[in-house]
């Protein structure tokens, strides 16, 4: 599990390592849910209560028992779900699950076996901030004044979204650490060379 706040590098950091990628943003719900959590008259796309939980569970479990599943394709910039996709691990034993709500499935991903290691990245909050704005305006994500607001509001929450991805078993770390440990796993999780190789 690769998780963070948004703009921390995850995604970047998940393509670079060379492991299959499950993106877990792709599970958001459509902008037409009435379960949607607000701020008062938007919604908070930054809640948990944003994202579907039970279905980003269940594709973890068909990748670790059966190596593949069916996953949404998901429009940020139009809040809504534009198809599927079919991952395939092709027979890789680890694949990343990365995410801004990774961390809140940690522990049920635990509990049933499936999980090799919960990541946080951080990096200093104003870091996080100029790349999440750069980002979101490069792929024109929302409004200008809106991307602006919510960065704002993120740059100050930080500190405190690490703690809870940390209190919810996440370990909090940079990039360079988070690349140590994803190799790690790799080595060991390689499978071991036949005797008459």
């Amino acid at each position: 599990m690769l998780t963070g706040p948004s703009g921390s590098g995850k995604t970047r950091l998940a393509g670079r390592s060379g492991l299959p990628v499950l993106r877990l943003d792709d599970f958001y719900k459509e902008g037409d849910d009435p379960t949607l959590p607000r701020l008062g008259t938007a919604v908070d796309w930054d809640s948990p209560g944003s994202w579907d939980a039970d279905a980003a569970l269940r594709a973890i479990s068909d990748l670790c028992h059966h190596g593949t599943a069916t996953t949404p394709r998901y429009d940020i910039a139009r809040s809504a779900r534009t198809g599927h996709e079919h991952l395939d691990l092709a027979g890789s034993p680890l694949f990343i699950a990365e995410g801004i709500f990774a961390a809140d499935i940690a522990a049920r991903c635990a509990a049933l076996g499936l999980l090799a290691d919960a990541i946080c990245l951080r990096e200093r909050p104003t870091t996080t901030f100029r790349r999440r704005l750069l980002r979101d305006i490069r792929e024109s994500r929302k409004p200008l004044p809106v991307l602006l607001r919510r960065g704002w509001r993120l740059l100050r929450a930080e500190p405190a979204l690490v703690a809870r991805h940390r209190s919810l078993g996440a370990h909090p770390c940079t990039h360079e650490e988070a690349a140590s440990r994803i190799t790690r796993l790799r080595t060991t999780a390689a499978p071991a060379p036949r005797a008459d190789a």
